[in-house]
C-alpha cells in the first residue's frame, strides 16, 4: 500500500531528527520519509517509560526496525526520576491532560537540544501519528521546544492521514511488532 501523505518538510531538508517513542507508531513515518528521499534519524527519548524493562523492549523494536532501513538511531539518557519531577502533582491527570503536556514537553526539549547540538534544522515526531494523543498537545509541546534552542524549526505534521494510520497497522502486523496498549507511563495505566 502507497501513502498518499502530502509532506512538505520545512526549509527543504533532507535529514531530519524524528522524536520516537515506539516502533509502532514510527513504522509509516519512516518507510514515508526514506521513500521520498528524507532521511530521518530516529531520536529515541522516552524516559516516561516504565518500568527500565518496558523501555528496553520498545527501544529494541526500535532498534530493529531501524536496522532494517538502515538508519541510526539515538538512544537517550533514561532518567525516570528527572520524567517523574515533571508529572509531579499531575498523577491524576486524565491521558490528553496537563500530565501529558508536560511530559511531551521535557521529552522534545531533549530532542530538540540534541538536534541543536547536532546539526539538524528539523525536528518532527512519532507522537503526532498516535491517535490516544493530542495533536494540539504534540505541537504545543514542539514548538515550546524548538524555541527553547536555536536553529532548529518545528515540523507539526499530522503522521496520522493520508493512508500513514492504515499503512501503520499494515506493518506492525508484517513485523510482528510488541504493540503495546498504553503509553508507557505508571500513571496512564490506571
Amino acid at each position: 500500500m502507497k501513502t498518499q501523505v502530502q509532506i512538505q518538510v520545512p526549509g527543504g531538508a533532507q535529514k531530519v531528527l524524528l522524536h520516537a517513542c515506539c516502533a509502532p507508531c514510527s513504522s509509516a513515518i519512516v518507510e514515508c520519509l526514506m521513500e521520498r528521499g528524507i532521511r530521518p534519524v530516529i531520536f529515541y527519548a522516552n524516559s516516561n517509560i516504565f518500568p527500565r524493562e518496558e523501555y528496553d523492549h520498545r527501544l529494541n523494536e526500535c532498534l530493529r526496525y531501524a536496522k532494517k532501513w538502515g538508519i541510526e538511531i539515538v538512544d537517550d539518557i533514561y532518567d525516570h526520576n528527572a520524567w517523574r519531577q515533571c508529572a509531579t502533582g499531575l498523577e491524576a491527570e486524565p491521558e490528553r491532560g496537563k500530565r501529558c503536556l508536560e511530559c511531551f514537553k521535557q521529552r522534545l526539549l531533549r530532542a530538540a537540544k540534541y538536534a541543536s547540538e547536532n546539526g539538524f534544522t528539523v525536528l518532527t515526531t512519532t507522537l503526532a501519528s498516535s491517535r490516544w494523543k493530542d495533536l494540539q498537545q504534540v505541537d504545543e509541546a514542539g514548538r515550546w521546544a524548538c524555541e527553547q534552542v536555536s536553529g532548529v524549526t518545528w515540523w507539526a505534521q499530522n503522521w496520522r492521514k493520508g493512508g500513514l494510520q492504515e499503512r501503520r497497522n499494515q506493518i506492525i502486523k508484517e513485523e510482528n511488532f510488541y504493540n503495546q496498549l498504553f503509553c508507557g507511563c505508571e500513571f496512564s495505566k490506571h
